[in-house]
């Protein structure tokens, strides 16, 4: 083999110079920003009574966790118009793998965690840590397959949503905006037909409109509920290693402050939730 001057073979020469470039690679490296994955959140809006598709699991927060490093997960949360017995919550962490198109798969899920709120108003917090199950290696190299974690949440099955029983009234009523006939007087209304009946007729299928008419209670709070309350989307969803969350597992752990509730039901991959 045919050597330089100095007698080092070529190969070696270029060997030296790889790790040479290596070495300087290494020393002009940034230092991290942080040793944890963030995934970047995405706002899905919330569903509000009454019931969309059987009040089947909605997601309110999306994150891309494509790619993700740690297999342990914590995701921050607030909520609103928790009232017990009246605006109810079930929410649970569940991650998806996308193909490509609209279709998406479940691969695991927490458990189910029921917000029950409070007696009255108040703002809650919540914070959950999970083991998402997704497997490492599973289609990484595919570039049209993606991962994410989602917030989900649905109306709490059990108590009904709030029904109110306001005070009625009899007497006869009318849009704001319509007129009554010139000829007819402060007590006639339209027939909708460019003619008018007296406030007191009621012969035939034209009669005047006229019975309850229902007030509306002067606490608008605890009035009119429909069991609609208020969840944010996920503050934040981050990836960590064991020895920073090590309360983290496939079943999920909880802290929350504000509200009460607790864990009702185990993870269950046959719930059914929006499929897009």
């Amino acid at each position: 083999m045919p050597t330089q001057a100095n007698g080092v073979p070529p190969s070696l020469v270029n060997e030296l110079a790889e790790v040479k470039r290596r070495l300087s690679a290494i020393e002009r490296a940034p230092a991290p920003v942080n040793k944890f994955d963030r995934y970047p959140v995405v706002e899905w809006a919330a569903q509000g009574r009454p019931q969309v598709a059987g009040n089947v699991w909605s997601s309110v927060g999306i994150a891309n966790a494509t790619g993700l490093t740690f297999d342990r997960v914590e995701v921050k949360f607030i909520t609103d118009f928790l009232l017990t017995g009246k605006r109810e919550a079930e929410v649970r962490l569940a991650a998806f793998r996308h193909t490509g198109n609209s279709d998406r798969q479940i691969v695991s899920a927490s458990g189910t965690l029921s917000l029950t709120g409070n007696t009255t108003r108040n703002v809650g917090v919540v914070v959950m840590r999970w083991v998402h199950g997704i497997p490492y290696g599973w289609d990484y190299a595919d570039d049209t397959t993606i991962y994410t974690i989602e917030l989900q949440h649905r109306y709490k099955t059990g108590p009904e949503p709030y029904e109110p029983n306001r005070l009625q009234v009899f007497g006869m009523y009318k849009r704001e905006k319509d007129k009554a006939a010139q000829d007819g007087g402060a007590m006639a209304i339209s027939d909708g037909n460019g003619g008018w009946n007296w406030v007191s007729f009621q012969a035939g299928n034209n009669r005047s409109p006229i019975g309850y008419v229902t007030i509306p209670e002067d606490r608008p709070l605890e009035a009119n509920v429909n069991g609609s309350y208020s969840i944010s989307a996920m503050h934040y969803c981050v990836g960590l290693p064991q020895e920073r969350i090590p309360e983290a597992t496939a079943y999920g752990w909880h802290w929350r402050r504000g509200t009460n509730g607790g864990w009702v039901r185990d993870p269950d991959l046959g719930e059914p939730y929006f499929s897009v």
